[in-house]
């Protein structure tokens, strides 16, 4: 007689037993789906940081949708990533508001911010929380030396940027049998530059260089002119510009309608000298320009991948799409490892992180938290060649050789 149930008769209990069993060998038809893991991004999207903070935003939307599409976090069950996103509005005020109505949505932990100033207050806000904190961008030592113990940041820092921005300054002077000896530092007058400026009059006398002059301008600036004009009767060998996006693009372009050319411009974390939007936009003045800046691992093939993807879209190939990809991805990891959407559990996880965390693409070798600083973030130096950003030190993730000093003509 066929196996079948007649209509009308009652199923025995020998037969539930056996249909309950076979449920269980099948876990994937009855099982209930995870509740999906809240995760916060911040990134400013409106005022004067947007640009930065859309590509922010588009680095942790792919790491995302590459998390649900293979599988989510296994050691939960396959939960899938959920994104709260907050606008934190270019200030500060913003990106704390943010975080409170992150906390009351009951996210896991936040990755963001951007700016140093919004990494500062969101942190200490979410701190009050215990609730994990991944700074994607800001470089203020501050940061990660206030004892916060649910703050963490994968990139480098200011400190760690700046001093190999002078060591390999000092290398790439020396492998071309030190042409450059005079310098002129060009900085935008808020914290930031000037920052930056007295820095460089601190350390470059110290490594042989001689600094004729240092000059400030506003931000917006909205001529260039008379620095240009300064900057060729001074006939430095270097410029080192520390400028926002516009000012440096309108001051490389003003430097170039005058043919003033130094033996090269050498940038520390410029808003421009890494961006792909200078090289598309304004290819002749972008050639040749050197800057010490985030940049993802060109050896990666995920890092290709990775911009491929972007570039469909008719966008640029950003620093804040790998770093902010990486940094949803550390989450992840973390989150693997805790196996609970804990946020107790989340830190203690982030602060064991190791050299097993290899689903990023930055060029960093195995991660290390002292003190929630990652110990082997660093910057690279590139250089804009044949209308690319490429890799020129650290030589093991170099994709290119310095064109230095710049050719004359």
């Amino acid at each position: 007689m066929p196996n079948t149930i007649l209509h009308g008769v009652t199923p025995s209990r020998r037969a539930l037993m056996l249909g309950a069993a076979g449920a269980l060998a099948a876990p994937g038809v009855l099982r209930a789906q995870p509740a999906p893991i809240k995760l916060g991004i911040l990134q400013p999207v409106t005022g004067a940081l947007a640009q930065d903070g859309e590509y922010g935003r588009i680095g942790a939307e792919l790491a995302i949708q590459e998390l649900n599409a293979t599988g989510g976090i296994k050691s939960i069950g396959g939960a899938q990533i959920q994104m709260v996103f907050g606008d934190a509005r270019s200030n500060p005020e913003g990106g704390t508001a943010e975080v409170e109505r992150m906390q009351a949505e009951g996210v896991v932990a936040i990755v963001g911010g951007f700016a140093s100033p919004i990494c500062l207050a969101a942190s200490q806000a979410a701190s009050r929380y215990d609730l994990p904190y991944i700074v994607d961008v800001g470089v203020a030592d501050t940061i990660v030396t206030r004892g916060l113990r649910n703050t963490f940041r994968f990139s480098p820092g200011f400190g760690a940027i700046t001093a190999a921005a002078l060591d390999n300054l000092v290398k790439l002077n020396d492998g071309a049998g030190k042409p450059a000896r005079t310098v002129v530092v060009v900085h935008e007058d808020g914290l930031f530059g000037s920052g930056m400026a007295r820095l460089m009059a601190s350390e470059l006398p110290k490594r042989g260089f001689e600094i004729l002059e240092t000059i400030s301008h506003p931000s917006p600036a909205r001529d260039m002119s008379n620095i240009a004009l300064r900057i060729r009767s001074l006939n430095p060998d270097l410029i080192i510009p520390s400028s926002y996006y516009s000012e440096f693009v309108l001051l490389s372009r003003t430097l170039q309608q005058r043919r003033i050319r130094p033996k090269g411009i050498y940038a520390i974390l410029n808003g421009a000298a890494s961006n792909f939007r200078f090289v598309r936009e304004f290819p002749d003045a972008a050639n040749l320009v050197m800057d010490v800046n985030h940049w993802a691992d060109p050896r990666k093939p995920k890092t290709a991948e990775l911009r491929r993807m972007v570039e469909a879209q008719n966008r640029f190939w950003l620093f804040n799409v790998p770093m902010n990809y990486s940094a949803v991805m550390l989450v992840a990891d973390a989150l693997e490892r805790a196996g609970r959407a804990d946020r107790n559990a989340v830190i203690e996880a982030l602060a064991k992180t190791d050299g097993s965390f290899t689903r990023h693409i930055m060029p960093y070798g195995p991660t290390n938290f002292v003190n929630g600083q990652n110990q082997a973030g660093q910057a690279v130096n590139t250089q804009i060649q044949n209308n690319d950003v490429k890799v020129i030190f650290p030589t093991e993730f170099a994709d290119a050789r310095p064109i230095f000093p710049w050719p004359a003509g």
